[in-house]
């Protein structure tokens, strides 16, 4: 009778412990199973960046995975930093915005070191094995659109300044050279300078407000971004200029396109923003599912935005696109 008594205690205590581990043990495999994702960017002190971010984010969110966000604040360093971080977390995927096309190199291929993918979102690193791929804007076709309206809209003559962006960043350059495959044919339209703002908007206008002096009788200002284009108007409304200088962007930022409806700025390059960071957050999540081929370059095509045509457009988007 004991012996059976002791069997009876003892059976239901052990089917309830071995429930409890394997309940436990579940649980665990389920926390331990969430892949994390790191969101990476040059800089949250520029509006269309953190439309980046954040839709990258928030599309990885919705896919189930746990994310965070670092800002590089356009520093090397400290995007090194954050790469450290992220790697040292347990972070298994990260979505990056590069702060230099050279020297991000090196924070990319610490990830390979270690297993993760990186997918590299509208700036690209100077590497064709680095990164796992690269969505980026088709920088080079949308400023030749951007040139053709500018020598439109100048009747091929008149000065003009141009305001690079960061020098190390190959969009400067890309943006640049499709501007001047275009423009460089009209020798009526005359560069008297070109100065770097590194994608800053009071940079920009410090800039303009010093070129001004050198060269008071300009016609227009190119700027290879809208922060820049925004700073630029700034400094010309300042001077007394706004009204005889055209001023032309680059990005599709939300300031920019009601500046264009307003008759302030003429044009601008549309970029997706949107698109890009959902379709890295996509790649991310196709990796983690099994797939290993990936484009090594995603371009994403650029839109002319126009005062003819901005009620088409909101800020970073096309109105009719499903990114809203």
């Amino acid at each position: 009778m004991k012996r059976l008594l002791v069997i009876k205690i003892f059976f239901p205590i052990t089917t309830f412990l071995v429930f409890f581990f394997i309940s436990g043990c579940k649980n665990d495999s389920s926390d331990k199973g969430k892949k994390k994702v790191a969101v990476i960017v040059s800089t949250l002190n520029n509006p269309w960046f953190v439309v980046l971010a954040q839709t990258a984010a928030a599309q990885a969110q919705s896919l189930g995975y746990e994310t965070k966000i670092f800002d590089s604040q356009n520093n090397t360093s400290l995007e090194a930093d954050n790469f450290e971080n992220a790697i040292a977390s347990g972070y298994n995927a990260i979505l990056f915005n590069p702060t230099d096309a050279d020297g991000s190199v090196v924070n990319v291929l610490k990830a390979n070191a270690a297993s993760v993918p990186v997918f590299c979102m509208d700036r690209e690193v100077n590497s064709t094995t680095a990164a796992t791929s690269q969505i980026l804007s088709d920088n080079y076709s949308g400023c030749v659109a951007v040139g053709k309206y500018f020598v439109e809209q100048m009747n091929k003559q008149g000065n003009y300044v141009e305001i690079l962006g960061l020098v190390g960043d190959n969009n400067t350059w890309n943006r640049s050279k499709g501007f001047h495959s275009v423009v460089d044919f009209y020798p009526g339209l005359k560069m008297v300078a070109q100065q770097s703002a590194d994608f800053d908007r009071n940079k920009a206008m410090e800039v303009i407000e010093s070129l001004l002096q050198a060269h008071p009788d300009i016609n227009a200002v190119f700027c290879g971004n809208d922060a820049m284009a925004s700073g630029a108007y700034q400094a010309l409304v300042a001077a007394g200029k706004a009204n005889g200088v055209k001023v032309f962007g680059f990005d599709g930022a939300e300031d920019v396109i009601n500046s264009i409806k307003q008759k302030k700025i003429a044009a601008t390059g549309m970029q997706f923003p949107k698109v890009m960071a959902q379709t890295a957050a996509n790649y991310a999540d196709e990796y983690f599912k099994g797939k290993r081929d990936f484009p090594k370059k995603m371009p994403v095509a650029v839109e002319l935005v126009t005062q003819e045509n901005v009620d088409d457009y909101m800020g970073y988007g096309k109105k009719d696109n499903t990114q809203k």
